[in-house]
């Protein structure tokens, strides 16, 4: 018995940390929603049955009974007794019912085949987040990186101008009015500028 495919793959569990033993243990870890699989031993009283449904429909958790009795599951995980147990690794769970399915078709058939569909759902989520965490690792994914704006240098002039008709660039070939010369600007033929601090009289001369 000691050499039990099914016992020895408990074993394994329990050395990975993923199995918890004890009403109060699978309890807790249904509630937290990290039970894959409820295990009864078969001679479990009708308390611990009812118990162990209870836990299942809070977990979301199928639960199943084992063709061994307390004591036996008890020596194989290091305790007196033993009566209820529960796998929090999915993929210990499918490989337990699938060792169970292989004794007892009939009555193991669908859980094992429900067990094995999460299993491979929970994989596949671990390969994706595994090939995610690699590319990031890689730099891959990243087709545009962002760059920041280059800096204008002092005394650069701008590239672009705007529309309005301050900011337009003369035409090639047009001819821009040449402005008049201060010089040019000087007063008119019989005009009197007045010196400063004093106005331009301006209307008609009456003679008195």
């Amino acid at each position: 018995m000691a050499n039990d495919p099914i016992l020895h793959l408990l074993g394994l569990a329990k050395k990975a940390g993923r199995l918890e033993i004890g009403e109060e243990p699978v309890g807790s870890a249904c509630r937290a929603r990290q039970a894959r699989l409820v295990l009864l031993a078969a001679d479990a009283a009708s308390n611990t049955y009812r118990r162990a449904a209870h836990f299942g429909e809070a977990g979301n958790v199928l639960w199943l009974e084992l063709p061994f009795t307390k004591e036996e599951l008890g020596f194989q995980l290091g305790r007196s007794s033993c009566a209820m147990l529960a796998l929090t690794d999915a993929g210990f769970a499918a490989a337990v019912s699938e060792k169970l399915r292989a004794r007892d078709p009939e009555k193991y058939e669908a859980a094992a085949s429900q067990l094995r569909q999460k299993a491979d759902k929970v994989l596949r989520r671990q390969k994706e987040q595994r090939q995610h965490e690699k590319n990031l690792r890689e730099g891959k994914g990243k087709k545009h990186p962002w760059a920041p704006p280059p800096v204008k240098q002092e005394g650069e002039e701008p590239t672009s101008h705007s529309k309005g008709a301050k900011g337009r660039a003369p035409s090639k070939g047009a001819k821009t009015p040449a402005r008049r010369p201060k010089a040019a600007q000087a007063e008119r033929p019989g005009e009197h500028t007045p010196g400063p601090g004093r106005r331009r009289l301006t209307g008609k001369f009456r003679k008195p």
